[in-house]
């Protein structure tokens, strides 16, 4: 319902937008597009509380947008339910174009290590939740945000926050080694 009113709250207001510039001069159709584009990444930058004007990637923006609010289910690999590696796995099929594996474990160990200070925009942050071993991933989205699949469904949540800065384990980058073996497995892998 959420979803709902705010896209109406956006298609109102770009409605308003045409509306003022029917009137205005005609501007030139790349400066147009260019403030679209700056009126999306505004708000995004609302929705999920990170500085989008910096961010190069509007496409996995717009992949975790879609997906907020989907429910989690443990095994879950769908929009009727998914679990965060599942989550983790599709986006980085979708944004980055790489299958990379399906368990949050089998993840890590694809990725070098990174320090929380150093994450940057679609590293992987991991956690160890009730456990001594990685048991939750997320992908980072810059200012301590991360987006993941929790148990209250697709979320964006923030590092800072006392659960999960207490969980927290390590971040981690996709080693370029595993890039460069992933960019050239055949299309039909189904080792997965």
């Amino acid at each position: 319902m959420k979803k709902i009113i705010i896209v109406i709250a956006l298609f109102f207001s770009v409605l308003a937008a045409q509306a003022q510039t029917t009137t205005a001069p005609a501007q030139p159709a790349d400066k147009s597009q260019d403030d679209q584009e700056s009126l999306a990444k505004d708000y995004l930058s609302q929705i999920m509380g990170v500085a989008l004007s910096a961010t190069s990637n509007m496409k996995l923006f717009h992949f975790v947008y879609d997906w907020i609010g989907t429910p989690y289910r443990f095994g879950g690999g769908s929009r009727k339910g998914i679990d965060c590696s599942a989550f983790t796995k599709e986006l980085y099929s979708e944004v980055f174009n790489l299958d990379i594996r399906r368990n949050s474990r089998d993840i890590f160990s694809m990725v070098s290590p990174v320090k929380r200070d150093e994450l940057k925009e679609g590293d992987l942050v991991f956690f160890k939740i009730h456990s001594r071993r990685i048991s939750h991933i997320g992908v980072y989205l810059g200012n301590n945000r991360f987006a993941h699949a929790s148990s209250k469904g697709v979320a964006i949540s923030s590092l800072d926050d006392a659960y999960y800065s207490r969980y927290f384990y390590r971040g981690g980058r996709l080693l370029s080694s595993f890039k460069s073996e992933l960019d050239n497995l055949p299309d039909d892998n189904s080792s997965n």
